[in-house]
């Protein structure tokens, strides 16, 4: 419409067959094409590991993540905590304190409630335990308390985390001894986890549960990082053991005693800084935080309110898997601008086909730009909508199998499409369009 006026203007008026030939040629047809392959594309290597997305625009949000939230236990670690030792109050039998952990993690059908049992079978031979006699009331654990036991024949048990066994023990007019905090900060800072437990207000001792962090967690964490992407451990464990295991894992931060108000606070803290919150859960719990974050990534074997909540599930019900969407989604988004680099090179070369063409009548001068000496202005126009054409197709496998992904910085991803995708795409043009001049020359097409 622009251009028209001008050629006739300049006494070069174009007819209907040159303008769409020019317009086809010269607006983005490759990446328009092109871009329906690249989200199928981008949705298929997510089927092919197990994960369902819910939408397009989740799988293309999972290539922008800035922050990788990563729940410890299960995640990072091999999330069967186990009990390995009694660590008595003075004052206090270690077999009395076996009995009292055992019996307030009877009804605990957690891994960590179960190794306790085990632990107090094994070394105490505490076993065949008849509770139907008694006066027994189970008090199961919640993040709100941090705490779980029982309530036996007028004895009050309870196991839980410092703070919350200290918080009960301060309530009743006592307070944990100097020697256990310190034995409770020697369990933190080897990695693993304290748990107290108290009887009736009083403090008995300490059980310590390790962990063990999976292997070559260290090293994809240092590939995220190298993507650009920081890394952020929750974990309900107290700050110091949190600080060993975020250690010994490699990750950039860490958010210890954590509720889930927390972990939405944490959320919508990153996203207010402008960046973009990647985070896996499976219970009911996560679900706000699911919902909140911008990748939000439910367990198959979660609650249905997770699943609801997340924009994809893992049918493995593999939170590492997170790291892998990640990847997708940075493939998809470098494909996408690997080749829209390629298409807007490709249209600056088609200038040199189709503007020559149009307008060397007029104004001869403009044979100079002419520099793939076409033959015709016919065979010119022809010739790029041709290519134009050809080169859609010839891209589709590029599209549909991805640009390979290498874990480098912007500057030199963007150095990189240029010198490949940018150079090539004003390149290919110049042989495509010749070539097929020649060939239509050639067969006296026009």
């Amino acid at each position: 419409m622009t251009l028209q006026p001008f050629a006739i203007y300049s006494g070069a008026p174009q007819n209907i067959f040159v303008l769409v030939s020019l317009l086809v040629c010269l607006i983005p047809t490759t990446i328009g094409g092109l871009l329906s392959a690249i989200g199928i594309a981008g949705m298929d290597r997510m089927i092919q590991r197990n994960v369902i997305a819910m939408s397009g625009r989740a799988v293309e949000a999972s290539g922008d993540v800035d922050v990788l939230l990563l729940d410890k236990t299960g995640t990072i670690t091999l999330g069967n905590r186990a009990a390995t030792d009694f660590f008595p109050a003075p004052g206090i039998e270690e077999g009395y304190l076996a009995d009292a952990a055992q019996l307030s993690s009877l009804a605990d059908e957690t891994p960590e409630g179960r190794s306790i049992v085990v632990l107090a079978k094994e070394r105490y031979k505490l076993r065949g335990r008849d509770l139907s006699s008694h006066s027994t009331i189970f008090i199961p654990f919640s993040a709100q308390t941090r705490m779980s036991g029982v309530d036996i024949d007028g004895r009050e048990i309870r196991k839980g985390a410092l703070e919350a066994i200290s918080r009960l023990t301060k309530g009743r007019g006592n307070g944990i001894p100097n020697e256990l905090e310190h034995c409770v900060r020697e369990i933190a800072n080897a990695g693993g986890t304290p748990l107290l437990v108290a009887e009736n207000g009083r403090v008995l001792g300490a059980i310590a549960l390790t962990d063990i962090v999976k292997g070559g967690m260290k090293d994809r964490f240092d590939h995220l990082r190298a993507m650009g992407i920081r890394t952020m451990m929750i974990t309900g464990d107290n700050p110091l053991t949190a600080a060993a295991i975020a250690r010994q894992a490699g990750v950039d931060d860490f958010l210890a005693e954590a509720t889930p108000e927390d972990k939405m606070a944490l959320i919508k803290s990153e996203q207010a800084k402008g960046k973009l919150v990647a985070m896996t859960g499976d219970g009911t719990n996560d679900a706000p935080a699911l919902a909140q974050a911008d990748v939000g990534v439910a367990m198959n074997t979660g609650t249905q309110a997770a699943k609801e909540a997340g924009n994809m599930v893992d049918l493995d019900s593999n939170p590492t898997k997170l790291i892998e969407i990640v990847e997708i989604g940075k493939q998809l988004l470098i494909t996408r601008g690997a080749l829209t680099t390629f298409s807007v090179a490709n249209d600056v070369a088609k200038y040199f086909a189709i503007i020559p063409a149009m307008f060397a009548g007029a104004f001869p001068v403009l044979n100079v730009l002419n520099v793939m000496h076409l033959r015709t202005p016919q065979s010119a126009i022809l010739s790029a909508v041709i290519f134009n054409a050809l080169i859609i197709i010839a891209l589709i496998p590029l599209a549909l199998r991805g640009v390979r992904y290498r874990p480098l910085g912007a500057a030199a991803l963007l150095q990189r499409n240029i010198l490949i995708y940018g150079v090539g795409g004003i390149v290919a043009p110049f042989f495509g369009i010749k070539f097929i001049d020649i060939l239509l020359t050639y067969l006296r097409i026009v």
